[in-house]
């Protein structure tokens, strides 16, 4: 038994809900200091990025690409057979991949000395879980929630049981013929691209105007000009009900019009996962958006209780979730306090042509600091000189007009998460707009645009 200075005695000293990646990092972390750490997990260990998330759509949008380079091989001088895709191969060696990955990270944990238990547990007390299929109950001084989120369905749609989510679609035995990607997210836009290169013919569609809201505009309409050469793309458009058909599915769309397809997938948003989890017990009350609210450290208004991830609807990425476990066991555990910073996330689009993107926008930028430099340039990449592909890339730079620092850039175009990686870093670093320029270009490359950039194209 735990002993607590106190003089309360626990069963642990941690008790992780949930396997997913910032329960994980935390349930290392905290073990590595020395604390005695259990980790439940009702499905599989990993969470949502390693299952049936990131990496396997990752690796789909890496199947797809090919299509692209046979196309373009031959305008480099390869004469290419007709390529033939099987999905069933790519299936099958994907999901073994998500299955080794699984193994890493139980190993992982085991090594560390934490015990994992495959059981869904439930919040009793402020120091107490219950692990539902055996009923046992396990006192903790600290409990981590990291039980992250879920897709969602539009319930009022009828017919909204025949669609699949971002979940069910890693289950798909067959490559579908005919599917209609619904949702304006970065979710519904790999996807779309995902089935679009690999030969289905795809429909995305989307109640807004634009994709990606919230990106950059000049990004969002070039991506928009992308995908309508690749897929049926619909804007400010809806569905109004699903029936099951002979044929597959029949959608009725907002406008009266029909539409037969085999998958329609729902990708309109996701929620944290916390019903049934015991908040009421301990007196949570999750927020507007489902989720469970905390302060800067992840502590929740009961003090032993701390939430990280998707759960907690700050910022829903997998190395937000990450950093915040490992923010928590090293504040917790470590006694080395640290918040993490939720102001300057690098991420990417895996949609084709890539998007990656770090600081903000012309809008928040604006908003923000009133008078910016935008930097832009779009230009044909070299290899589309050659392959003859229609492409462009698209690049900006957003500076503070008075201190020149750079506060945003935007990139689209092949490579861009690879790109804005490394960007990421100087940003993070505050490097001014002066610090790019005097950056000697990598040249040929697409990336030294980044740094040869010199005239503005908009102030204000």
């Amino acid at each position: 038994m735990i002993q607590d200075s106190d003089s309360h005695t626990y069963d642990v000293d941690l008790f992780v809900i949930g396997g997913g990646s910032g329960g994980v990092r935390a349930a290392r972390i905290a073990a590595g200091y020395g604390a005695r750490v259990k980790l439940a997990e009702e499905y599989r260990v990993g969470g949502t990025c390693v299952i049936r998330g990131c990496v396997p759509k990752k690796l789909m949008v890496y199947a797809g690409r090919f299509q692209d380079e046979f196309e373009d091989a031959a305008g480099f001088g390869w004469s290419v057979p007709a390529p033939r895709f099987d999905w069933s191969v790519m299936k099958a060696r994907r999901d073994a991949e998500v299955t080794r990955l699984e193994g890493i990270y139980g190993t992982n944990l085991g090594k560390a000395g934490v015990e994992i238990v495959p059981q869904r547990a439930v919040i009793e007390d402020a120091h107490t879980v219950r692990l539902v299929d055996s009923g046992e109950r396990v006192t903790a001084r600290i409990i981590l929630i990291a039980v992250g989120a879920r897709p969602v369905k539009e319930p009022l749609i009828p017919g909204a049981e025949f669609a699949i989510t971002s979940n069910e679609v890693f289950d798909l035995e067959t490559l579908p013929e005919r599917i209609l990607v619904v949702g304006g997210g970065y979710i519904a836009v790999e996807f779309a691209g995902v089935f679009a290169s690999l030969g289905s013919r795809t429909t995305l569609l989307h109640r807004g105007d634009k994709l990606l809201r919230g990106f950059d505009e000049e990004i969002r309409e070039a991506l928009g000009e992308a995908y309508a050469k690749r897929m049926d793309l619909r804007l400010n458009q809806t569905v109004e009900c699903l029936e099951r058909v002979a044929g597959g599915l029949k959608v009725t769309l907002g406008d009266g019009s029909h539409m037969e397809v085999d998958q329609l997938l729902t990708a309109t948003g996701r929620r944290p996962n916390v019903e049934g989890l015991g908040l009421d017990a301990v007196g949570i009350e999750i927020d507007a958006a489902g989720a469970i609210p905390v302060d800067a450290f992840s502590q929740t208004r009961v003090p032993s209780i701390y939430a990280v991830g998707d759960v907690t609807n700050r910022a829903a990425l997998t190395p937000i979730a990450i950093r915040e476990g490992h923010a928590f066991a090293d504040t917790v555990f470590g006694n080395k306090p640290w918040a993490v910073d939720h102001g300057l996330i690098p991420t990417a689009v895996f949609s084709t042509p890539e998007i990656g993107v770090v600081g903000h926008n012309e809008d928040t930028a604006r908003a923000r600091y009133g008078a910016i430099d935008v930097y832009r340039s779009s230009f044909r990449p070299m290899k589309a000189t050659l392959s003859g592909r229609d492409e462009k890339v698209l690049m900006k730079l957003i500076v503070d007009g008075a201190s020149d620092r750079v506060v945003g850039v935007h990139v689209l175009g092949h490579d861009a998460g690879e790109i804005i990686q490394a960007v990421g870093i100087a940003v993070t670093m505050g490097a001014t707009k002066a610090d790019f320029d005097r950056t000697i270009a990598v040249h040929p490359t697409v990336g030294e645009e980044l740094v040869t950039m010199r005239s503005p194209v908009g102030a204000g």
